[in-house]
């Protein structure tokens, strides 16, 4: 599932290729995604301009020239891609928009977990996708002390109280993995166990990873492409995810795996504690 990293890349590879350029026509729609799109909101989009690209939690923002944001979640297996605007329409194509620069803006999702819509931008904060989010752990204010206080009369294990978008937004399985495992932390241990220096180095280590995926244009296992249909190589990087059974890169035990709220978690039991 494309997480924070990966709408980051998305982000930044679309972002000079789309701000400036003007929808001009709804090419294709197929509502059948995990919320049905709404025909009549992508309709009213026709002659806006794109005029800047965010990203709030796992979700891709696209601000417009009409004070409305067209909102993308990839779900487990969606891509959103730049492509001529001639290009044949693919299997498992939802949403085409057709742009005043001869390409097509295409969001294409074989699992149809993903979700588009059009929302007011100024009332964004307050929809229901964004309420509840926790603080972005790339930006100011995310540290060990935000850990330590969000932790403060919990009991569960860190694993799942960190992948929790309340807490911390972004940090998906593969990222809270190898989080715990450059920050030596077990996955099974309570929150309510964790010093508030291993909080502060548990904090460091999330943004590390978080920017070391970002910097190798992300994960891709599956399904994630850029905006220019481009995968990500931090796969090639990952110490502890999908290594079961090879040797730590530290101490060279075996790595192991779990399931954590059926997720997999996969962790060395010499060198996380």
């Amino acid at each position: 599932m494309p997480e924070l990293p990966e709408i980051e890349v998305l982000r930044r590879s679309l972002e000079p290729l789309l701000v400036g350029d003007e929808i001009r026509a709804l090419a294709a729609l197929s509502p059948k995604l995990r919320e049905p799109l709404d025909r009549a909101a992508f309709e009213g989009l026709v002659g806006q301009r794109v005029v800047a690209l965010r990203r709030r939690s796992k979700y891709l923002l696209i601000d417009l020239s009409g004070v409305q944001t067209l909102v993308v979640h990839l779900g487990m297996s969606g891509r959103l891609t730049l492509v001529p605007g001639t290009a044949d329409q693919e299997p498992h194509e939802h949403l085409r928009l057709a742009l005043a620069s001869g390409r097509a803006l295409r969001l294409v999702d074989p699992r149809r977990f993903g979700l588009a819509f059009v929302a007011d931008s100024v009332r964004l904060p307050d929809d229901p996708h964004f309420v509840g989010l926790g603080p972005e752990p790339l930006e100011a204010g995310f540290d060990g002390a935000a850990l330590a206080a969000a932790a403060r009369g919990r009991r569960g294990p860190v694993k799942p109280f960190l992948m929790d978008a309340g807490v911390v937004v972004g940090v998906g399985n593969i990222y809270a993995c190898e989080s715990l495992f450059r920050a030596g932390i077990h996955p099974n241990r309570s929150v309510a166990r964790i010093s508030r220096a291993r909080w502060d180095e548990l904090a460091r280590q999330v943004v590390a990873v978080l920017g070391d995926a970002i910097r190798q244009g992300g994960t891709t296992l599956n399904d994630f492409v850029d905006g220019r249909g481009e995968g990500g190589y931090f796969q090639v990087s990952l110490a502890a995810y999908g290594r079961e059974g090879q040797a730590c890169l530290r101490c060279g035990s075996a790595i192991r795996r779990q399931v954590h709220a059926n997720r997999s978690t996969f962790y060395c039991r010499q060198c996380q504690r």
